[in-house]
């Protein structure tokens, strides 16, 4: 249900930035980083908007209070709209939606890459410039991580593709078949 509420949220974001034209996804995408920077350092505010006794009028004034004038008006009447709806808890994961559109209508790709030992500089730039070359992407957001478990090799994920060409996979998979083989 979340994710059907934040698609439809998110996707309704969208629709208003490419209906102002320009660069408005891009903008409102530098206005909701801002946004969640704030709510991150000020946890208060989001226990106040959550808070299930605090009539939704009041929750109305606050929005107006804090954001009209400091971020477009496109973004308060949104973030009013959230609010009356009684969408608010979901506005972490209406922003999350927001941004990959805008990130895939940038063609900018997000990859996260998981290596058993930390990769070097090179090592690093190399695998960019790969996901760059065959992913059709202008840019890569990367994400390095390390899990020892993998023992070597990565895995690699871009939004719901992964490759994984970790030994522990090819290990688990050359025991299934040696097990089929022996049940045979």
């Amino acid at each position: 249900m979340a994710k059907l509420v934040s698609k439809t949220y998110g996707e309704a974001l969208f629709d208003v930035a490419m209906e102002s034209g320009g660069d408005k996804a891009g903008e409102l995408l530098e206005e909701i980083n801002c946004i969640r920077e704030i709510l991150a350092e000020n946890p208060q505010f989001d226990e106040l908007m959550k808070h299930p006794g605090i009539p939704k009028q009041e929750k109305l004034q606050v929005v107006e209070n804090v954001f009209r004038g400091r971020i477009s008006e496109e973004l308060v009447n949104f973030l009013e709209v959230v609010v009356s709806k009684e969408r608010y808890r979901e506005l972490a994961a209406i922003f999350e939606y927001f941004t990959g559109r805008v990130k895939a209508q940038k063609k900018v790709g997000v990859a996260y890459v998981t290596t058993a030992v930390e990769l070097s500089a090179g090592q690093r730039n190399a695998v960019r410039a790969t996901l760059l070359e065959t992913g059709g992407f202008r840019e890569m957001e990367m994400h390095y991580g390390t899990d020892p478990s993998i023992i070597g090799g990565m895995i690699i994920r871009i939004d719901d593709r992964v490759v994984d060409s970790s030994i522990r996979t090819k290990l688990n998979s050359l025991t299934k078949q040696l097990l089929q083989i022996q049940l045979g």
